[in-house]
């Protein structure tokens, strides 16, 4: 009995907006197909009509959830909409599994203006299971172990069980029941660092940590924006710094207060003159200055760029405190109190405010990220977020034209830094710590040195390559892949990289999935076949992410032949050890994940186990097949599932140049790996396309894992 059951293709009752259709439950990364219409773009709405826009996606939710196939333990919970020019909608949505917060649950719904889903984007895909939601581990020993395993600060601390929460983490392919707790000790933002540690429910093993406070670590030189124009608010004959012009933003004097409690001593900024600072430390309303000017500059350049009012897109401001601390090298959001703070510097840096503008602008931008796709502060993503904040921290820069701070690549080039900068876009690697290129190592770079390739690629799109003088400053647009070629300009680069954001990304995008949302975004604007779309590919090509699409204007080139390497293996990194080099994978297949193992080295190929209808694809192109003796395909093979009996509900295809020539499935299930061959004597001194593709049926799981795949 075939038990593949297909999706409905709709709901029976008409929703508030319209019938929801499914027509794709697969990441919408397929760029150049139909659904791409160019020109798109995002447009005003009101903070009434977000939130009934808010509060109708709820109510469709439950539809929402059954049409993507997703379990009926799982709730969805509306997060934001954004609507497009054309009517087109974006919404993007929490999950919950019997009520337990999921991390990694989040997703992206996208619906024609007629309420037809066309799309979604999920960090998890498919259902969310676990055997049961009663832990084995209590609170309190979840907290115990989430103080072992801490690594972002030092001498740990937790409350207890207080501090850790059950959770669903479902950041891997197969969700496991988990606490995640805080954790305090001194770190990186200062002596009363929070770190977030997740452990798995039934061992307390550690599945994740990280910062919970994304900051920029540096100094200021003071009074950066010069003489400029405030809004501020007048209350009978006092004023204050509360801009009503931008949500309220209400800039308090923190007083030194400790980061654990900024409110403590804070008080407003209040005169009688509506005249503010002297232009140095002397005065501690010159900070404040720096501050909300800053914001209020970020503000501006969301809306006039992408009709978003504020980091939540509701109109509404959030505080900042300035003079927090004692000797505070920092900045930071924090999104648990929907605020952001600025330290003083200490003696490394002649004491001087961190309120420069990108400063307030990076700051500003991990709201909005922790408002739209929430990277993760960990691993690829976590290079991601603070990415994020680097490229519009410095469009603000360029948006703001202040002549005393004009644009350029470099972050911080006004924080007084010794070097003279704290991290350059065109060359990331040139402060001695950054990634300029992505490594398979990335993932475990602190996540302020893996933003690099997010920073590097952001400026190749925008400038290209070659040596520019921008804003006073030296850059030079070098590439890893000694490519040379042009950019598409700033402005074009940062919206697309704010759709990918807002639109695409979810909490655990990497750097893959970075390039698949951000060659979609150019599409939804430009084109699928438009030269922007082209020159993003090559940008990231040249970080070493991915490679460069045929360009439109000069058709496919012929490829040449790859060489047969000396170890006899005609395949580029057989083995992964090198991540994703030289494959391409339609997911995140290619992993390190110690939830399964690799056959050798630490790298291997994951597919499938999701336990719903999915499909998944890894190929390599141009592969010379060896001209002579008998030519074969080796790899090992480990399935393992939860299917019973012979019948192949799940399957693993080896295909060459498109054509099946093996067949895996559930029934070849084995305790360990599995030597496979296959015979290639038909493609003897060709030149061809080897892919495993994967595809799994709606009900239950089966997992493929493949590692050291060789041709000769």
């Amino acid at each position: 009995m075939n038990r593949k059951n297909a999706l409905a293709a709709g709901v029976a009752a008409a929703l508030a907006l319209g019938s929801v259709n499914l027509l794709a439950t697969q990441s919408t990364a397929a760029a150049d197909s139909s659904a791409a219409r160019p020109g798109a773009g995002f447009r005003a709405m009101s903070a009434e009509s977000r939130d009934e826009a808010i509060r109708t996606a709820d109510r469709n939710a439950a539809a929402t959830a059954r049409e993507l196939g997703l379990g009926s333990a799982e709730h969805l919970v509306a997060k934001d909409v954004l609507l497009d020019t054309d009517g087109a909608r974006h919404v993007r949505y929490d999950r919950t599994y019997k009520g337990l917060s999921v991390i990694g649950g989040d997703l992206v719904v996208h619906l024609t203006a007629d309420g037809r889903i066309t799309g979604s984007d999920l960090a998890h895909r498919g259902p969310v299971r676990v055997p049961g939601t009663s832990p084995k581990l209590t609170a309190a020993a979840a907290s115990a172990a989430a103080v072992k395993h801490a690594k972002h600060v030092k001498n740990p601390k937790s409350k207890g069980a207080d501090t850790s929460t059950l959770v669903v983490y479902a950041v891997g392919k197969v969700p496991v029941l988990a606490y995640r707790s805080t954790v305090t000790g001194a770190g990186e933002t200062g002596p009363a660092s929070r770190e977030a540690v997740i452990v798995d429910a039934t061992s307390g093993a550690p599945l994740a940590q990280y910062e919970l406070r994304q900051s920029t670590t540096g100094t200021g030189n003071g009074v950066t924006a010069g003489q400029v124009s405030l809004d501020t608010t007048q209350s009978g004959s006092t004023y204050t710094l509360t801009d009503p012009a931008h949500g309220g933003t209400i800039v308090y004097d923190s007083y030194n207060s400790p980061q654990t409690n900024p409110k403590q001593n804070a008080r407003t900024f209040s005169k009688a003159t509506n005249s503010w600072g002297n232009g140095t430390t002397s005065s501690r309303e010159s900070a404040a200055v720096d501050a909300s000017y800053g914001l209020a500059k970020t503000w501006d350049y969301y809306k006039s760029s992408f009709n978003r009012s504020g980091i939540r897109n509701d109109g509404r401001g959030a505080p900042a405190y300035v003079h927090v601390d004692t000797g505070l090298l920092n900045a930071f959001y924090d999104d648990d109190c929907f605020c952001m703070f600025f330290g003083d510097g200490s003696s490394q840096n002649g004491s001087t405010p961190v309120t420069a503008l990108d400063v307030a602008g990076h700051e500003m931008s991990h709201g909005v990220t922790a408002a739209t796709a929430n990277l993760n502060y960990s691993g690829e993503s976590g290079g991601l977020n603070e990415a994020t904040s680097d490229i519009f921290g410095t469009m603000v820069e360029f948006y703001a034209g202040n002549s005393g701070d004009p644009g350029d690549y470099y972050i911080g080039e006004k924080l007084n830094m010794s070097g003279g900068y704290m991290r350059r876009m065109d060359n990331p690697s040139t402060d001695g710590a950054s990634l300029s290129c992505w490594t398979s190592g990335a993932g475990s770079a602190d996540v302020h040195y893996s933003s690099g390739i997010g920073n590097h690629f952001f400026y190749l799109a925008a400038e290209g390559t070659g040596a520019k003088t921008i804003g006073g400053r030296s850059h030079n647009g070098t590439t890893c892949n000694n490519d040379t070629f042009t950019g598409i300009g700033k402005e074009k680069a940062a919206a697309v990289w704010y759709r990918a954001l807002s639109t695409y990304m979810t909490s655990t995008t990497n750097y893959a999935g970075a390039r698949t949302a951000t060659l979609q975004a150019a599409a939804d604007l430009y084109g699928a076949d438009s030269q922007e779309r082209y020159l993003v590919s090559k940008a990231w090509a040249a970080v070493s992410v991915g490679t460069a699409l045929p360009d439109p204007g000069t058709g496919t080139p012929t490829p040449t032949p790859t060489p047969t390497p000396p170890n006899g293996n005609a395949l580029a990194n057989g083995g992964f050890e090198q991540g994703t080099s030289g494959w391409t994978q339609s997911d995140d297949i290619i992993t390190a994940s110690t939830l399964q193992s690799a056959r050798g080295g630490s790298h291997y190929a994951w597919m499938m186990g999701y336990g719903t209808n999915a499909i998944e694809s890894l190929s390599q192109s141009d592969v010379a097949v060896p001209s002579t003796g008998t030519p074969k395909l080796t790899f090992w093979l480990k399935v393992s599932t939860q299917e019973l009996g012979s019948v192949a509900y799940d399957t693993l295809r080896v295909r060459v140049d498109g054509t099946t020539l093996a067949t895996y499935s559930n029934a070849n299930a084995s305790a360990g790996y599995v030597q496979r061959t296959v015979d290639l004597s038909a493609y003897k001194g060709r030149t061809v396309k080897l892919e495993f593709a994967g595809t799994e049926d709606t009900y239950l799981s089966t997992i493929f894992l493949v590692d050291e795949i060789a041709i000769g």
